[in-house]
């Protein structure tokens, strides 16, 4: 378990060199982690590019997109990776790897559509009748 503290800055406004008038805010997003067990700290410094105003991009709204992907993260890659091992695939020419995450998200999109929040259990539920489950999912029974 880990403890985490994050201070974001706004550090700077410019116009955008390449986007043809459209603005440009930077930001600075430092974190400082505490490992609860072992009681080491680490810090870690990232910078963050977005086509808001500087109006706009308020610290608050800047965390809350950055913490929004962590939602992307935890809700579909890390997911992919626990139920169906994706990092471990073998997997790796021209678009096979592009194909199977699709397919992969599509399977987690059908069980949590019918009702499903464990994948895990889900995809160990359709495994019991694989002939008959996984089509009665997708209504194809």
């Amino acid at each position: 378990m880990r403890f985490d503290e994050t201070r974001l800055w706004n550090i700077a406004f410019e116009r955008c060199k390449m986007c043809a008038g459209r603005s440009e805010s930077n930001a600075q997003i430092v974190r400082h982690r505490t490992d609860t067990k072992t009681g080491k700290r680490t810090r870690e410094t990232v910078y963050v590019i977005t086509d808001l105003t500087s109006r706009q991009a308020t610290p608050e709204r800047i965390a809350k997109t950055v913490r929004s992907q962590w939602v992307i993260e935890n809700r579909l890659h890390f997911v992919r990776d626990t139920a169906f091992r994706e990092d471990a695939s073998k997997i790796r020419t021209e678009h096979g790897p592009e194909n199977m995450a699709t397919l992969r998200s599509f399977a987690i999109n059908q069980l949590r559509a019918a009702g499903h929040t464990n994948i895990a259990a889900g995809l160990r539920e359709m495994s019991l009748r694989p002939f008959e489950r996984p089509l009665n999912l997708l209504g194809l029974s």
